[in-house]
């Protein structure tokens, strides 16, 4: 028959033996290991580490190699402090790119805002920051990332909100502007840390189910924006032309007023010069007005014959067949 085993005895169970020289040596060395990994670190080069001792701030440090006391005597938090960060409201991309993908749920409790006319406007927009104070950003708010975007979603009600939906959609410049200054000052009182670059609206649309009925009212809105320019055209082409001719006439009667009141006050002096030089010598005076006055008749008459009040037989002189005067 077999031979049967002793049945187990825990009493009798012993570990195996280690050499006392092994442990020696091994127990420093896993310890140095130790102390070795928890006292160097790496931070990158778009980053900043902040250094807590006993779980109070001690320091920050650079990128590159550094060293902290071991066994969590300092903790080291990295901070991406020259990285453009970036945060979406209204919707989330999911993968960017020449095709980007987004996400298919509802932010419709983000997006829909109350405009200043009581209209209902879909917002979408990004904010881009940067972190400009670690210390400030890690221990001044708690979750400070999520109370940014909690201002961001209160200062753009505000602002949507004391606007009407045609200022809304065609003065995007003017809102992203307010809402950066805005933001950055909630920033600064509340001590985030952040330093807000860019707001930019992606799109600002009226919600799906009243979209038909609110491009019929923009549509009405360009028909009479033209009609209005169409008329301002016309009113353009004829007010000024009509204005240009009556200032034309008005300049032709002040002109010919101006003449006829010149050559009066012409003739005037003439007859008074006259008169005066007929007073030095009326009979010269007279002679000579005759004589001006005969060179002015008789320049418009044909021929003319002088002749003697005594001359006698001038009949053949005068031609009558030829039709002479």
């Amino acid at each position: 028959m077999p031979q049967q085993k002793p049945p187990f005895d825990l009493n009798d169970f012993r570990p195996p033996s280690v050499p006392g020289n092994l442990l020696k040596i091994g127990v420093p060395i896993v310890l140095l290991l130790l102390v070795l990994t928890s006292s160097f670190f790496t931070i990158d080069t778009e980053e900043v580490g902040v250094v807590l001792r006993f779980g109070k701030f001690d320091r920050e440090v650079q990128p590159g190699l550094n060293f902290k006391m071991p066994l969590g005597v300092e903790t080291v938090y990295k901070v991406p402090v020259r990285k453009q960060l970036k945060e979406e409201f209204g919707f989330q991309t999911l993968d960017a790119g020449v095709r980007s993908r987004y996400a298919t749920r509802d932010f419709s409790d983000i997006a829909l805002m109350l405009t200043g006319d009581l209209n209902i406007a879909e917002v979408e927009w990004i904010v881009q920051y940067r972190i400009n104070d670690p210390y400030k950003f890690l221990f001044r708010v708690r979750n400070p990332t999520q109370t940014f975007r909690d201002m961001n979603e209160a200062i753009m009600r505000e602002v949507v909100g004391d606007r009407t939906i045609n200022e809304v959609i065609n003065i995007r410049q003017e809102i992203e502007g307010v809402v950066k200054s805005k933001l950055q000052e909630s920033v600064d009182n509340y001590e985030l840390g952040l330093e807000v670059e860019q707001v930019q609206l992606q799109g600002v649309t009226p919600p799906d189910p009243v979209k038909p009925a609110f491009n019929e009212v923009n549509e009405a809105e360009q028909e009479k924006e033209k009609l209005v320019n169409q008329a301002q055209g016309e009113y353009n082409k004829v007010i000024p032309k009509a204005r240009g001719e009556a200032d034309r006439t008005i300049q032709e009667a002040e002109g010919y007023a101006l003449q006829r009141v010149n050559e009066a006050e012409g003739d005037a002096a003439r007859f008074n010069s006259l008169f005066t030089e007929y007073r030095k010598a009326k009979e010269v005076t007279r002679q000579r007005i005759y004589l001006e006055t005969l060179e002015k008749v008789l320049s418009k008459v044909g021929n003319k014959i002088i002749t003697d009040e005594d001359a006698s037989g001038v009949l053949p002189l005068l031609n009558l067949d030829k039709g002479g005067n």
